[in-house]
């Protein structure tokens, strides 16, 4: 698989568009949850305006009146033109596919395809806090799998737990790319986790949202695109790479060996997402990947500027530029401050990220930051982290 990036270089750096005033006007969950003294820089929305295509888009939803229900497959071709263009993958079947509300609501609807009450649902922690809430509440049973020190995924403990199963009903949700570490799975990684997964009757269901998100340089493979991943599932979406999430809409793509389970999907499933919300991604497919290519490369600024400030103002911190999402995750154990430093440095900071617990096993002591922000901010957000040490 080959990424293409920087498709139009004079794209402005959306991240160093908006100022902390015009950003505090938003009414979102970022901005809505913590007094206005609190730098937010926790969940994931990215301080950014949209892209121009996508507007241009809505804007002319709206004048049209077109807030109807969705129909017709254009969000599923968007998708498989994007993924050939920058991914080199030509298997994203429009016929193997299904709009669903958003990501995690499509996560639950395959898992109830391929498992049944209280079967097991094996995950990879610490990982995205909802894999254990939808899961639960889904009426599954969490089964964790850590990752290794190095943040990927542990071949050994992965089969071990697949081994305890008890060979009944199963399913993996794989995080691909991870969140919280940002790790890309290579092919190799994948089509282990799809011989073990086929050895030991395991269906793979894999969370892609962060796909398009991908650092210079590392190239994103798709599950269904490994040999042998026949039976598994995905879900893709352009809410978090676009800045989409209040627009409702994401794409469940079924392996050859899986549309016989896709085709299962209850009909009013497909109620759930926006009619605009298909318009708004299909337009970030289609015409906003020049606004992406500037997004990715502001990213990587960022990237680089976190390690300079945590180097020159907190380097007992550990952090490794993540290979995809906007998303840091940051080891804070050194620093002393117990199981939850995140809620050291919002009570003495007055900054906001993400506590590692909630992520599960390999969490505590950790927490994630959001990078999907201005240069300005991040340098704020570690000067007031380093300010709840003193």
């Amino acid at each position: 698989m080959t990424s293409i990036q920087q498709e139009n270089p004079d794209e402005p750096n959306p991240l160093r568009a908006l100022t902390l005033d015009r950003l505090r006007r938003r009414t979102s969950m970022k901005w809505r949850t913590y007094p206005q003294d609190v730098l937010p820089v926790w969940v994931a929305e990215m301080d950014v305006p949209l892209a121009g295509p996508v507007v241009r888009a809505v804007t002319d939803a709206m004048e049209l009146g077109d807030t109807g229900y969705p129909a017709g497959t254009g969000y599923a071709e968007a998708f498989a033109a994007f993924a050939a263009k920058r991914w080199g993958w030509h298997g994203l079947d429009v016929a193997r596919t299904a709009i669903v509300p958003d990501v995690m609501l499509g996560v639950v609807e395959m898992l109830r395809l391929v498992t049944g009450p209280g079967d097991p649902v094996v995950v990879n922690s610490p990982v995205y806090p909802p894999f254990y809430q939808f899961i639960e509440h889904a009426d599954r049973r969490v089964v964790e799998a850590p990752l290794g020190a190095d943040g990927r995924i542990d071949l050994d403990v992965l089969a071990e737990a697949f081994r305890g199963l008890g060979g009944g009903r199963a399913a993996h949700l794989l995080c691909s790319p991870h969140n919280p570490t940002g790790t890309v799975h290579t092919a190799e990684e994948l089509a282990a986790v799809t011989e073990l997964a086929e050895r030991y009757g395991v269906r793979v269901v894999a969370d892609e949202i962060h796909a398009p998100l991908t650092a210079p340089g590392v190239d994103f493979v798709p599950y269904l695109s490994v040999p042998g991943s026949e039976r598994g599932l995905s879900l893709l979406s352009a809410s978090k790479a676009w800045n989409l999430a209040g627009l409702k809409a994401a794409l469940a793509v079924a392996g050859p060996g899986a549309a016989a389970d896709l085709a299962r999907m209850p009909e009013e499933v497909s109620h759930g997402p926006s009619h605009v919300g298909v318009i708004a991604h299909t337009a970030a497919l289609t015409d906003g990947t020049a606004w992406l290519d500037a997004l990715l490369a502001g990213l990587d600024e960022n990237r680089r500027l976190l390690a300079a400030l945590l180097d020159r103002h907190l380097p007992a911190i550990r952090y490794r530029p993540a290979e995809a999402t906007y998303l840091a995750w940051l080891d804070c154990r050194a620093l002393g401050l117990g199981d939850d430093p995140a809620e050291v440095f919002l009570a003495r900071g007055r900054v906001a990220v993400n506590s590692g617990i909630p992520f599960g096993t390999g969490g505590a002591g950790h927490v994630r930051l959001n990078l999907a922000t201005s240069p300005e901010v991040i340098t704020e957000a570690v000067r007031r982290m380093a300010t709840a040490l003193v």
